[in-house]
């Protein structure tokens, strides 16, 4: 298939597909004579991949590294259960800050809220931030 057909196919852009191979997630496609990318199955395959890591959260590099791991011919399975505990632990902490963060916002909206403009003072931008 060429560039365009598989981009289509992955749901992804051209552009993604040259960047990924650029990165060495994508292996180089093969060259027709008029010089087109033609990719296989597998790099479907991998493409897919590489959308459901991107879908958790892990990085272009963390993909990487289990891209390697799978190339050596070894099973990922540690490897990606270590990423996706580090993950979720980061998860955790973001919600209790995004957690922290909205009940500081819904304070400040109340109290706003209930405010009368005409008794800001005119020497400060804004008394409730």
């Amino acid at each position: 298939m060429r560039i365009g057909e598989t981009a289509e196919a992955a749901g992804m852009t051209a552009k993604t597909l040259r960047f990924y191979e650029d990165r060495g997630l994508l292996p180089a496609a093969e060259r027709a004579a008029n010089g087109y990318r033609e990719y296989g199955q597998d790099s479907l395959s991998r493409l897919d991949f590489i959308r459901r890591a991107r879908g958790a959260g892990l990085t272009l590099a963390h993909i990487q590294d289990i891209l390697k791991v799978r190339d050596s011919g070894d099973a990922p399975c540690t490897h990606v259960r270590e990423l996706l505990a580090e993950r979720l632990a980061e998860l955790d902490t973001r919600i209790i800050e995004m957690t922290a963060l909205r009940a500081t916002v819904a304070g400040l909206h109340q109290s706003v809220s209930a405010a009368d403009p005409a008794r800001c003072e005119p020497d400060e931008i804004c008394s409730y931030l």
